[in-house]
């Protein structure tokens, strides 16, 4: 008896069955202790870990009685405390006359008589009656259900006719389209013409009638400060420029060799000067130097270094800084703003000193330079030859031969029968649910005849 799983019974690769977590991953009671690890390297016995020498850091309360003396409260010295003068406010003065609240709606509007609103709604009344509510609708007791006959196709049962010319078939479109000239359609849109009015214009406001036009007083204008320049000349001349003389000097001349055109009708030698001296020697393999095994030391090693074993701890007080405490600083003399710079310093006029020029030792040639390079001296001019085209020629290929319309695939193509894949249904036909594994699979076994009798009815219409 065989036992198949969805996966196995899957013949189109896209049934899978459900995975649940494997159990490794179960949360259960019992834990296991033992590992790869811990079964492969098992832990060495007899050896100690070295002691640390690191003092411990923990905290040392002070055992004396605590001054309540702070170095604010002894050297604080309190100030007289002044309230910081204000700043007079005037006094509001009311101006004298008396002010017109008249407005041009108060003058030009009319009150009229406002009536109240009454609604022209019925009260509603509540009429109750003691009777019974019929619930039955009108729909229910009015509706009477007819039989609905079949309608008959208006289509004519006419058979298919392949045309004789190719692409001769012709659309419902083509056959029932009936071309009609365009016809114009009236607009009901209304002309966008302004309707002008017979009443004159009143071009009177309020504004016109109420503005009173006052004059207005001249701008003032401040006047621009005169610019004074300095009666002292400025200094610009530097010490470079009164001290610097030009030394007398030759023009450099150049390193460079002059270059000379080496040209020779011999042809050129393939031997040369490298290939002539050099001489090719054997070589031989160089030999590798072994590498001397390691071996492990069987004795037990001395971690102990001498800073362990000789260091002495002393008692040492902490540090107390002899920098003296810094007290603020405060006068109560104004702060004068005049300085040496803005005392002794006083700008004067600047007159731009023209570039003092060395000069030319070296003179200008005066001809006119010879514009002939190498390219215009040797280049010889030769007459171009045109091109010839391959390229083929781009006309369009139209054989005589008709178009084959038949195809490798009309001609050779054999239909395939599609076949059932089992898994997709929930009950596969011809198997029995068996059980499921702890990874999510649910295995069937195939049907035998004890089981086709027992199969309910249920089972089969499902399948």
């Amino acid at each position: 008896m065989t036992r198949l799983c969805i996966c196995d019974m899957c013949s189109c690769g896209r049934h899978r069955c459900t995975h649940q977590p494997t159990a490794l991953y179960k949360k259960g009671s019992q834990t296991n202790v033992l590992s790869e690890y811990s079964e492969k390297y098992p832990a060495y016995k007899g050896q100690m870990r070295p002691k640390s020498l690191k003092p411990q850091l923990q905290y040392k309360a002070h055992q004396d009685t605590m001054e309540g003396t702070t170095t604010f409260r002894m050297d604080y010295i309190p100030y007289m405390i002044t309230r910081r003068p204000e700043k007079p406010q005037a006094e509001y003065k009311p101006k004298p006359g008396e002010i017109d609240l008249g407005t041009t709606y108060n003058q030009d509007f009319n009150p009229y008589e406002v009536q109240p609103f009454v609604p022209s709604r019925p009260k509603e009344r509540d009429y109750a009656t003691n009777a019974k509510l019929d619930t039955v609708p009108t729909y229910t007791e009015d509706f009477r259900q007819w039989e609905i006959s079949r309608r008959e196709l208006t289509k004519h049962d006419t058979p298919y006719q392949p045309p004789s010319a190719k692409f001769g078939n012709s659309t419902t479109f083509q056959d029932d389209f009936v071309h009609r000239g365009l016809v114009p359609r009236e607009s009901y849109k209304p002309p966008n013409i302004a309707k002008l009015s017979d009443t004159p214009f009143e071009n009177m406001t309020s504004n016109k009638l109420s503005y009173v036009p006052h004059a207005l007083e001249a701008r003032y204008i401040k006047p621009p400060i005169e610019y004074k320049p300095s009666s002292q000349p400025f200094q610009d001349l530097t010490t470079h420029r009164q001290d610097y003389q030009g030394l007398p000097s030759h023009p450099t001349k150049s390193c460079k060799p002059e270059l000379l055109k080496a040209a020779t009708n011999k042809p050129f030698q393939g031997s040369t000067e490298f290939r002539e001296r050099f001489q090719q020697w054997p070589v031989s393999l160089r030999q590798m130097q072994k590498s001397v095994e390691y071996t492990s030391p069987t004795e037990h090693m001395d971690l102990t270094t001498t800073s362990h074993t000789d260091y002495i701890k002393h008692q040492i007080q902490p540090f107390v800084s002899a920098k003296p405490f810094s007290l603020p600083t405060k006068s109560s003399r104004p702060f004068q703003g005049n300085t040496t710079m803005r005392d002794d310093f006083l700008p004067w006029v600047a007159q731009r000193q023209k570039i003092i020029r060395k000069q030319e030792e070296i003179q200008r040639a005066s001809g006119k330079m010879e514009d002939l390079t190498t390219f215009r001296a040797h280049f010889i001019q030769h007459e171009p030859q045109p091109s010839f085209s391959f390229k083929p020629r781009n006309a369009p290929l139209r054989p005589d031969v008709p178009l084959q319309n038949q195809t490798m695939y009309s001609t050779e193509f054999t239909p395939k029968k599609i076949s059932l894949c089992l898994a997709g249904l929930e009950y596969p036909p011809g198997f029995v649910f068996d059980n499921c594994d702890d990874r999510g699979h649910r295995f069937f076994r195939k049907m035998s005849s004890a089981d086709r009798i027992e199969t309910p009815k249920e089972m089969v219409l499902t399948a």
